[in-house]
Order: structure tokens, then sequence, then C-alpha cells
């Protein structure tokens, strides 16, 4: 059963050092996709679409250098995807999911730990399910390499980039009637 991602109650955030000393936090805004799984909500397969230039960290001058060459280059790679290749349930609600994220054309494996809600009907009759998942992942393996060494030793924004999605995906309403 295909379930779609509901974007207005879907965050993709991530958190990264700065200097060494704070972690800048930040989100994608605007996210699409789907995940196959069962009538239990036990998920098979995920397809998700992020909108690189729906970047945001609070700093509008950060958040335009993050969009630009140095980083995303969100108008030439407007996309930011991500594929399941293998999900493993580990008990007790939790999978371990194996993907390729792909940023800027490059595709490079990643791994997610999620944990996913029971299946719920929303007051309108929809079927529903939530996940949260996380995950690092160093952003030069994607070739994000932009950066400048400071006077101590330390990097002005770290290579690893931890991750936090949280999903509610719901069943699409026509799949539901019939």
């Amino acid at each position: 059963m295909q379930w779609n991602l509901d974007p207005s109650h879907t965050t993709v955030a991530f958190a990264i050092k700065h200097m060494g000393i704070f972690t800048v936090r930040g989100q994608f805004k605007q996210v699409r996709g789907s995940v196959e799984a069962d009538e239990q909500g036990r998920p098979s397969h995920i397809d998700a679409v992020i909108d690189a230039s729906s970047i945001e960290t609070g700093d509008p001058q950060r958040d335009g250098h993050l969009r630009a060459a140095d980083f995303f280059n969100a108008e030439q790679y407007p996309e930011i995807r991500f594929t399941s290749t293998t999900i493993e349930a580990l008990g007790s609600n939790r999978y371990r999911i194996l993907g390729d994220l792909t940023i800027r054309d490059v595709t490079k494996p990643v791994t997610l730990e999620a944990e996913v809600t029971p299946v719920v009907k929303d007051p309108w009759g929809l079927t529903r399910v939530g996940a949260s998942a996380e995950g690092k992942l160093n952003r030069k393996d994607w070739g994000l390499t932009w950066n400048q060494v400071l006077e101590m030793g330390h990097l002005l924004v770290g290579e690893e980039v931890k991750f936090n999605i949280e999903v509610e995906a719901v069943v699409p309403a026509a799949v539901q009637a019939s």
C-alpha cells in the first residue's frame, strides 16, 4: 500500500557545528514523497524529494550562501533525493533504513535509524502513520567542501551533519475509498 508524505507534517532538520563551538540548526521546509508499507504501517520502500532552495536556518544571509554554488547550488540542482534500498526491522517498531541520498548529482549511501508509530484514523477518516528517523553524514562525501580553517585550527563549518526527520504519512483518500 502506498502512503504519501504529508508535507505540512514532515520535517527534515539538521545540525552542524560552526567554528567548532556552536551548533547551527536548520531545516528544509519543502519535502514530498511516498512510502510503500503494509496495512500496519511497516515500511518496505521509501522515496523522498527535498526542495534544496527551501533550506532555512534563521539567518537569511547564511541561507542564501547555503543555496548558492558553494553548497547546494539549488539553482542548478534543485532537488535532494532519497531512495531506500533496504529496510530492516529491528523490533519494537524500530527500523534501520539504508538508502541512496543524491545531492548535486552525487549519490552515496546513508543509514537512518527510525521508529514508526502505530497507525491511526484522523478526524476526517484518513489512515495515518508517523515516523521519526535520524542519522549523520559527512557533507564532503557529496562534494559540499566549502570551508575556512580558523586561527586555532577549527573549521568554520563542520563536516559532520546530524539530521532528524519527522514524517507523517497518509493513505490517499482514493485508495481508502476503494
